[in-house]
Order: C-alpha cells, then sequence, then structure tokens
C-alpha cells in the first residue's frame, strides 16, 4: 500500500459482530446467528518460524464433552516434507475421508489474511487474496454455530461479515442484523424463572457483550425461598473468576481470565448428577458441587453487572 492510499473502512452494517483483536489461542467464539449462505470469516495473522500445524474449526456447538461435530476442520500442516492442508468434516466422533491440497500458499514467519467465503453448497478458501481452495459440505451449514481457532498459530485479528460488502445494491448478500440486544427481557439485572428446578443433561446458556469499563458480573441461582445457594462472580478488578458459598465464602476458579472488555462472551452451565459444570468461551473451567434435592429446589436465574446480553436459555 502506498504511503497515501487509505484503507476502505467496513461498513458498520456489514459486520455480524464487534471482530476480535489479537484473541489468546485456544481461541473459541460463538457464530452469533449462526453460518449460513453469504456470511464470511476473515483470519488475520501470522505463522510462528516454528509453527508446525494449526487448525480452524466450523463447529456445530462448543460442548468439551462430548467433542462437538465439526463441519469444516481447516488443518495446514508445515512440518512435514512437503507443507500441505488438510480439509474434513468431524461426525459423531469419527473422521470422515479427509481432502489434502498441496502448494500451501501459507509460510512459517509471514503474515496471512485468509478468507472463509460460505456459499450454497461449499465453503471457499482464500489466502492473501488469491483463491487456494473449496470444499462441499458434508453437513448442513446452518448447524455451525461455534469458531475455534487451535495450535500454532499468532491471530492478530478475526471478523464477521457479508460477503461483497462493497457492492452497493447487490441482492445477493443483504445486510445481516442477528443481534437482539435491544430486547426489554435482556435488560440487565435479567431474571428467568425456573418453574421445575434443574435436572441433570439441562443447560443454562448466557451470552452477552462485556462493556467498555466493566465492574463485574454475576450469575446466580436461587430457590423459593429466595436463597442463593450457587452463585458465580467475576471481578474485572483484581480478573478472578470464582464461586460464591452462600456464607459469602469465595472458590477461585483456577483458570485464565477469560473476560474481556467489548468482547463477546458465552457463559454455559450444564447440570449433572451432584452439581453444575461450567464452560466458559468453550472451555471447561471444572465444576460446583450441588445436591439433586437442591438443584431441583432452584426456582430463579438473575445476572446481573457490566454486560450486555444476546441470548439467555435455560
Amino acid at each position: 500500500m502506498s504511503p497515501g492510499e487509505k484503507l476502505n473502512p467496513l461498513p458498520d452494517s456489514f459486520l455480524l459482530q464487534p471482530p476480535a483483536f489479537y484473541p489468546v489461542v485456544p481461541y473459541v467464539t460463538t457464530i452469533f446467528g449462526g453460518l449460513h449462505t453469504g456470511k464470511m470469516v476473515m483470519l488475520q495473522g501470522v505463522v510462528p518460524k516454528d509453527a508446525r500445524r494449526f487448525q480452524v474449526d466450523f463447529q456445530c456447538g462448543c460442548s468439551v464433552q462430548p467433542q462437538p461435530d465439526i463441519a469444516f476442520h481447516f488443518n495446514p500442516r508445515f512440518h512435514t516434507t512437503r507443507p500441505h492442508v488438510i480439509c474434513n468434516t468431524l461426525r459423531g466422533g469419527c473422521w470422515q475421508a479427509e481432502a489434502r491440497w498441496p502448494g500451501l500458499a501459507l509460510q512459517r514467519g509471514s503474515g496471512f489474511l485468509i478468507l472463509f467465503l460460505f456459499g450454497d453448497e461449499e465453503v471457499k478458501v482464500s489466502v492473501n487474496g488469491q483463491h487456494f481452495l473449496h470444499y462441499p459440505y458434508r453437513l448442513p451449514l446452518a448447524r455451525v454455530d461455534t469458531l475455534g481457532i487451535y495450535g500454532d498459530i499468532f491471530v492478530k485479528a478475526v471478523g464477521f461479515l457479508n460477503i461483497n460488502p462493497f457492492e452497493e445494491g447487490g441482492r445477493e448478500y443483504p445486510a445481516g442484523h442477528p443481534f437482539l440486544l435491544n430486547s426489554p427481557r435482556l435488560e440487565v439485572p435479567c431474571s428467568r424463572a425456573l418453574p421445575r428446578g434443574l435436572w441433570p443433561g439441562q443447560a443454562i446458556v448466557v451470552r452477552g457483550l462485556v462493556l467498555q469499563e466493566p465492574k463485574d458480573f454475576t450469575l446466580s441461582l436461587r430457590d423459593g425461598c429466595a436463597h442463593v445457594p450457587v452463585m458465580l462472580r467475576a471481578s474485572f478488578t483484581d480478573r478472578t473468576l470464582a464461586w460464591v458459598s452462600p456464607w459469602g465464602r469465595k472458590k477461585l476458579i483456577l483458570a485464565p481470565f477469560l473476560f474481556y472488555p467489548q468482547r463477546f462472551f458465552e457463559v454455559l452451565l450444564l447440570c449433572q448428577e451432584g452439581g453444575l459444570k461450567l464452560a466458559l468461551n468453550g472451555q471447561g473451567l471444572g465444576a460446583t458441587s450441588l445436591g439433586q434435592e437442591a438443584l431441583e429446589g432452584l426456582r430463579e436465574l438473575r445476572i446481573s453487572g457490566s454486560v450486555q446480553l444476546f441470548c439467555v436459555h435455560s
């Protein structure tokens, strides 16, 4: 780019969710609104000089166990005699027949810009402005709702937008409006009734956006007497995540703090016999103990703090 040349900024109406800048790998994030024809995912970064391999997975869910299906697995490999890319699909825990592309357009120690363009029947991948491969869908595109990035890769930015954002008047890829952030039902503090309590296999999913100058975030589960046997609290001041007992005692969750200002998040609480499993942005963070009788007695979910909610599912 010449010194006088200016970058053409992306119109806000084509950005489907805020981009993530310099995320920590492994990085797992929700694709808000899921995937459909006309979406594009941009990945900008650098391949480390000692890289062996990395992968970009378009997943059907973000569960930790069992492993979710992967509709499109993009896996560059640098450590072989002839660097190449493997593409595949994981269905029901089993990999399908892999597809291999030689002539890898990525190099160790170099920057890159990869575009994943999702069409009616296949995904097309370009690297640094040049078409590289296409891969026919083996699972329905509509099932994909999660992006996972793993391995030897330094990511500068991840963006989600509609294809051809600069083509005015185009009807093939209309601007998307996937957010429901202004719904009165999602105003914070937010409350949801749990008429039957919690049972093994039931999941609570909370998705939202951390505000620019956050202080804290609290998710609490209350029983019929307004007692709070379960409380999860994130403190942005000291960057800690903890379970808080009914008596105010904290049990710190010894894991990287995964809440970031102006970044989207997903909290998953999975009910199982004897307690609740916790996952944040697809990363399992352990569990808290609670008897089955106490779980069944929970009647309300409350969410408060420095967040803007996208969805609450219980």
